[in-house]
């Protein structure tokens, strides 16, 4: 079983900046794909960002520019640098990771999530 552990959400003003980090644990043989997305209230989650083995990486259209993923691959931990945070920013944000045991069988876990809220 392997576990996800988000952290840095919290309370923000427009034009703030935000450091999510998901860190994971339990039984990884190897690390895929390591992701975020978000979801509000009455919407589908979406993803935010995504960043794969060899580092190519995958962006919403709206967080373009101003957020960032990065990856530290010997802490198994995931890292989003939000800056220029807008309201429509706001939402829930849970993490994703593709774990891969010692036969190759993938499986894609879930954080808890951790509330991004950007407000005045």
């Amino acid at each position: 079983q392997v576990q996800l552990v988000e952290s840095g959400g919290g309370l923000v003003q427009p034009g703030g900046s935000l450091r999510l980090s998901c860190a994971a644990s339990g039984s990884i043989f190897s690390m895929g794909a390591m992701g975020w997305y978000r979801q509000v209230p009455g919407k589908q989650r979406e993803l935010v960002a995504k960043m794969y083995n060899g580092d190519s990486t995958n962006y919403a259209d709206s967080v373009k520019g101003r957020f960032t993923i990065s990856r530290d691959n010997a802490k198994n931990t995931c890292y989003l640098q939000m800056n220029s945070l807008k309201p429509e920013d706001t939402a829930y944000y849970y993490c994703n990771a593709r774990v891969y045991d010692r036969t190759a069988i993938a499986t894609d876990y879930w954080g808890q999530g951790t509330q991004v809220t950007v407000s005045s």
